[in-house]
């Protein structure tokens, strides 16, 4: 009987967004199982690589899927804070910095991803490389943007303060994407231009190696979708109990 009660109670409390984020999830673990088969098994090993630099070269399609999710983020992160910025409203201030937290998330998995890549491919983990320090640079601004927003107490001067951060961090994003080009770097390019300085390219990509870039880089942002989407309603949760302490202690 207690169980049928139970049953019933959960039934009730779902609603339609409970459902579409049940969903969600689902399909973000079904799109990041496609991706690990497809970067594993199905794509074709480069054929100008050899030995441990071509196993390693798989890591590519995870790095890519990172790099997407961490500029969906950040990307996020100026539209919300530009959002509040304009209209005041916290829910957009939510939504910047979900998004700064999931993209910096996944900026740590494209730098950690690059240091097992450039192993075999450049007999270093590490290297001032002009890609890796703005990328670094990056991720270390927005883990800067969650720790100094922490500590301000009042809901609007922190959204206030995220915001106008948020806005200029952004600038970082575009700094990293062009240094490749800018600088003498020896980091490939991968879309619209070579370097010639590169070291560990791959050159030209077959038909099974950008099926699978193109699923990894859908995959996580359905994964980057996902994420968002807990965290917001998360941060949305927690402003609420939030409001009510303030209304229970006035």
């Amino acid at each position: 009987m207690g169980t049928v009660t139970a049953s019933k109670t959960m039934r009730r409390r779902l609603t339609g967004w409970d459902v579409a984020a049940l969903l969600l999830n689902l399909t973000a673990v079904g799109a990041m199982a496609l991706v690990m088969w497809a970067a594993l098994l199905y794509a074709r090993p480069a054929v100008n690589l050899a030995g441990d630099e071509q196993i390693a070269q798989r890591i590519f399609y995870i790095h890519m899927g990172c790099n997407i999710g961490a500029l969906a983020g950040f990307l996020c992160s100026l539209v919300g804070s530009g959002l509040y910025l304009f209209t005041r409203r916290l829910d957009w201030d939510r939504v910047a910095q979900a998004g700064v937290e999931v993209g910096t998330l996944f900026g740590c998995g494209t730098i950690l991803t690059g240091i097992f890549w450039a192993k075999p491919a450049w007999n270093t983990y590490w290297t001032w490389d002009p890609r890796l320090t703005t990328a670094t640079i990056t991720v270390l601004l927005y883990v800067a943007y969650l720790l100094f927003r922490n500590g301000i107490d009042n809901r609007h001067t922190r959204a206030r303060f995220g915001s106008i951060y948020a806005v200029f961090a952004f600038l970082s994003v575009p700094l990293t994407y062009y240094s490749a080009r800018w600088f003498r770097s020896i980091h490939p390019v991968v879309f619209g231009g070579s370097n010639p300085e590169a070291q560990g390219d791959f050159e030209t990509i077959g038909p099974t190696m950008s099926q699978t870039l193109s699923i990894a880089m859908v995959g996580f942002l359905v994964l980057y979708v996902a994420l968002m989407w807990l965290r917001w309603r998360q941060l949305r949760l927690a402003d609420r109990l939030e409001e009510l302490r303030e209304e229970l202690e006035t």
